[in-house]
C-alpha cells in the first residue's frame, strides 16, 4: 500500500523516479525509490519527512491503512487529461479520505451510515426514468417537494463524502467507492470540482449521486439519464408547476431569476427543465436562448455568490467540525488538528476558543 501511495504521489508532482532522486539530492537513489514503489523496502524516517514536503502529502496519506483502494473511479470526463492530471486527483482524494476516516475512527463515528437505497441499483431504460428515479428517492429520504437548502449537507447526513477540491479544467465532478481494509463496508465518495459555481455544483452534486443509483447495465446513455434525475431531483415537477404554471407560452427575466434562486440551480437548467417537463416548448426555449438568455450557457445572471464570496457556499463541513470535536474532548493535540485540517496552529485554537479568547490569551 505504502509503494502504490508513493507512486501515485511521485506522479502527482510530476516527477520521474531520477528526478525524484535529484530532489532528494541523492540522498536515496532511483533504484531504491523504485524499490519502495514495489515494496521491496521501506525509507527511512528521515526520508520519509522529506519524501512527504517535497511531493506535497501528508505523513498520514503514505502510511494510513484507512483507504485500501479508490474503485469504480468514474474518470469517463477525464479521459482527455494526462495520466498525471489523473494522478493528482486520485491522490488528493486519497489523502482527503486518509484524514477523514483517520478522525472518525478516534472519535469511534461509524462511517458506514451510508444506505444504498431501496430504490438504488435501479435498471432504466429510458433516460426520462431518471424522473421516476428522483420522486422515488426523495419520498424514501422523506424530502417532500420542497427545494433542497443545501445539497452538500444532504449527502453527508445520508452517509456520503463528499469532497470540493480543484480538478482538471472543464471536468465538474466524478464519484467512486472507498474500499477500506478489515471487510469495513464501502463508502461512496463524490468529489466537485471547487472551482465552478455553487449553481453548478449543486446540479453536479445531484448528478453524480445519480450514478450511485444507477444500475451499471442500465441500456441507457448515463449522462443523460443522470442530468433527467439531477434537474427533477432538485427541481420537482409538482412544485415548479405550482410556482410558474403548467403551460406558458412566454417567460419574464425576473420571474426566472426568483425560481433559479429559490431552487439555486442554474438560470439555463431551469429553462431546460421548464422545456422537459412541458410547461414551455421547444421554439420558447429556442427563443429564450436566443435573446435574453442567449449568455446563460456561460455566464450566470444575478450568481448565487457574489464577488468575494465564491467557493464559500454550501461546502463540506462535517469533516473540519469532527476534527474539532477531537480537539475540544482532547481526543487529539492541538499539532494533530493541524494535520488533519491543514490549517495554522493559531487558525485552530480560534476556531476552538472564539476570536475573543485568543486574543485575551495571546495578551497573556
Amino acid at each position: 500500500m505504502f509503494g502504490d501511495r508513493l507512486k501515485l504521489a511521485r506522479k502527482k508532482a510530476g516527477y520521474s523516479l531520477r528526478d525524484l532522486a535529484e530532489a532528494l539530492e541523492k540522498e536515496v537513489s532511483a533504484q531504491a525509490i523504485g524499490k519502495y514503489e514495489r515494496g521491496e523496502m521501506m525509507p527511512s524516517s528521515g526520508v520519509l519527512l522529506r519524501l512527504t514536503k517535497l511531493l506535497d502529502v501528508s505523513i498520514e496519506y503514505l502510511l494510513s491503512d484507512q483507504v485500501e483502494e479508490l474503485e469504480a473511479v468514474e474518470f469517463r470526463k477525464l479521459s482527455g487529461t494526462s495520466a498525471g492530471d489523473r494522478a493528482k486527483v486520485e491522490a488528493t482524494v486519497i489523502d482527503r479520505l486518509q484524514r477523514y476516516l483517520a478522525v472518525e475512527e478516534i472519535l469511534d463515528v461509524d462511517s458506514g451510515a451510508w444506505k444504498e437505497p431501496q430504490c438504488g441499483n435501479r435498471r432504466l431504460d429510458v433516460e426520462d426514468d431518471g424522473e421516476t428515479l428522483s420522486e422515488d428517492l426523495r419520498k424514501e429520504w422523506k424530502l417532500g417537494l420542497d427545494p433542497i437548502p443545501n445539497m452538500t449537507a444532504l449527502l453527508e447526513d445520508q452517509g456520503i463524502k463528499v469532497l470540493v477540491i480543484p480538478l482538471p479544467d472543464k471536468v465538474s465532478g466524478l464519484t467512486c467507492l472507498v474500499r477500506r481494509p478489515r471487510h469495513k463496508k464501502k463508502i461512496p465518495v463524490i468529489i466537485v470540482n471547487q472551482d465552478i459555481s455553487l449553481e453548478r455544483r449543486r446540479l453536479t452534486l445531484a448528478h453524480e449521486l445519480a450514478h450511485r443509483l444507477l444500475d451499471e447495465i442500465s441500456p441507457v446513455d448515463h449522462e443523460k439519464a443522470s442530468n433527467v434525475f439531477a434537474g427533477a431531483f432538485l427541481i420537482p415537477q409538482e412544485h415548479l408547476v405550482r410556482e410558474i404554471g403548467r403551460h406558458r407560452n412566454a417567460l419574464g427575466y425576473n420571474e426566472l431569476i426568483q425560481l433559479k434562486r429559490m431552487y439555486r440551480v442554474s438560470a439555463a437548467a431551469l429553462l431546460v427543465r421548464l422545456k422537459q417537463i412541458g410547461v414551455i416548448d421547444s421554439s420558447t426555449l429556442a427563443y429564450a436562448f436566443q435573446t435574453f438568455a442567449r449568455k446563460w450557457r456561460k455566464t450566470e445572471p444575478v450568481p448565487m455568490e457574489g464577488p468575494g464570496s465564491e467557493g464559500e457556499f454550501e461546502l463540506p463541513r462535517r469533516f473540519e467540525r469532527l476534527c474539532y470535536r477531537a480537539l475540544a474532548e482532547g481526543l487529539i493535540s492541538l499539532g494533530k488538528a493541524t494535520e488533519l485540517l491543514q490549517q495554522p496552529a493559531s487558525v485552530i485554537e480560534e476556531g476552538l476558543k472564539g476570536p475573543a479568547e485568543s486574543n485575551a490569551d495571546s495578551r497573556q
